[in-house]
């Protein structure tokens, strides 16, 4: 007589949670799978936002005033959090850098610290982390919300367009805080910088300001600007995204902000690894 044999059974006298594991394991193989078609979906909305706004240009139909609500809305929840950020990161290379020039005795190096990592790095990025957590936050939340009630599904009813009712004027919002926010962070970081290596390393207000001035070049703060509007774009199209695809009530809303904020963080520090190559590559480090 032939045994029963199980169709489920684990080959190879593997034990059921191996194969467990390995399942998860195939089914975790596959996000590369998913994440191209997340990206395709990214592109074809940035697509139409543009073409929605260029539209609108040219016919005069531009929302200002949703914009620059969404403006002032994105900024009050950014602008506090940049200062708290800006201040120490500023004052952290100048203490770290103290450590390290005063043993050569060149402390007057501290202002080339604060304007090649406040200026070049730490001003951009923290602007993009800020806008991928608080503002992609807000995003996803309010739109997700949107969706979940089914207000994009009344709004497609009545013949209006979601992305150029709400993803329009977060996307201009974004654009327009992104400079602001780089500036600001860069002046902050720079005077708490500047206030340490004063009170603490003894470094002279000229020899800080020269030492910066000689490093630190107008191109530097283009670069930073630039980077930041990149991160805005990001941000906006991956939060907008993430909102519009809401589904499941609630926890639905939760898990959108949470994989909104996740995807801007992991986007900003590939780009901005991107854009710091062009600009190593085609504007190297000189000294004025």
């Amino acid at each position: 007589m032939t045994p029963n044999v199980s169709v489920d059974a684990p080959p190879g006298g593997l034990s059921p949670g191996l194969v467990r594991v390995g399942r998860a394991a195939s089914r975790a193989f596959s996000i590369p799978a998913k994440s191209s078609a997340t990206t395709g979906r990214g592109l074809q909305l940035l697509v139409t936002v543009l073409r929605y706004i260029v539209a609108d240009a040219f016919s005069l139909k531009l929302a200002i005033g949703d914009v620059v609500v969404q403006a002032w809305t994105l900024l009050k929840v950014t602008a506090i959090p940049a200062l708290l950020m800006a201040i120490p990161f500023g004052a952290m290379v100048s203490v770290v850098t103290s450590g390290l020039v005063d043993q050569v005795g060149a402390s007057s190096l501290i202002g080339a610290a604060n304007g090649v990592g406040v200026v070049r790095q730490g001003a951009p990025i923290t602007a993009g982390l800020l806008m991928g957590g608080a503002a992609a936050a807000a995003i996803a939340s309010d739109i997700g919300a949107r969706a979940i009630r089914e207000e994009l599904d009344a709004l497609r009813v009545v013949g209006v367009d979601p992305v150029r009712y709400l993803v329009v004027p977060r996307f201009l919002a974004l654009i327009l805080i992104s400079p602001m926010l780089c500036i600001f962070i860069i002046v902050a970081g720079t005077a708490a910088g500047f206030t340490f290596a004063v009170t603490v390393s003894d470094v002279t207000p000229g020899s800080f300001w020269m030492s910066f001035g000689t490093f630190a070049k107008v191109v530097d703060i283009w670069f930073a600007v630039g980077k930041t509007i990149v991160f805005g774009i990001i941000v906006a199209i991956v939060s907008s995204l993430r909102g519009m695809e809401t589904k499941g009530g609630p926890r639905g809303v939760a898990d959108a902000v949470n994989s909104s904020v996740v995807l801007n963080v992991v986007c900003i520090v590939i780009a901005n690894l991107a854009i710091t190559q062009l600009q190593t590559m085609f504007f190297p480090s000189e000294v004025a």
